[in-house]
């Protein structure tokens, strides 16, 4: 590999970790052939101290209010809308998709982001009285704690907009794997 290729890592605890399994994974532009970029592939302790952040992580943010949280996932629904032609790019270079149908895979994913942000009426509990002979049943909705999204080759943006958003919304913290094969393989 060449001086000019570039180097992604992992995201751990909120900040970039080199990868240090001594496996990469090379990015190539789809339309030459020629290896842009090459990504870390993690390690069994690599991915323990993924876990070990978003458990960390999670003592806090569980207990986090609704009202924090949408507060964050509004912010991030307005980057993720004004960055949407630079990511459908990522999506172009990385993939191989045409810009359309790229910019319509990041349209998909807000509109999940849409949902999230929109999610403290579908959070509430419920109460059911006598539901036998003074018997109520009640119900309440609360995090679980970390989510793993393990997610396909083919939408490198839209699919895991459709796990991490609605998961951060309820106050789980999540853990993304994506597809060995995305960013594309030689």
């Amino acid at each position: 590999m060449t001086n000019t290729v570039k180097t992604v890592d992992h995201w751990i605890g909120g900040k970039a970790v080199e990868g240090t399994s001594g496996n990469w994974g090379p990015v190539t532009d789809p339309a030459t052939g020629a290896v842009t970029t090459r990504v870390a592939l993690a390690s069994v302790e690599e991915v323990d101290a993924a876990v070990a952040a978003a458990k960390a992580a999670f003592a806090t943010w569980g207990t986090s209010s609704l009202a924090q949280r949408t507060t964050i996932l509004f912010k991030f629904r307005a980057l993720l809308d004004a960055n949407r032609d630079a990511i459908a790019e990522l999506i172009v270079a990385e993939h191989g998709k045409v810009h359309s149908d790229a910019l319509g895979e990041v349209a998909r994913g807000l509109e999940i982001v849409d949902l999230a942000c929109g999610i403290t009426t579908q959070l509430k509990g419920e109460l059911s009285t006598q539901v036998s002979n003074r018997v109520d049943v009640a119900s309440i909705r609360q995090p679980v704690g970390v989510v793993a999204g393990i997610t396909p080759f083919n939408f490198p943006a839209m699919v895991p907009m459709w796990m991490f958003p609605i998961a951060i919304a309820t106050g789980n913290t999540f853990i993304l794997k994506p597809s060995e094969k995305d960013p594309p393989r030689p």
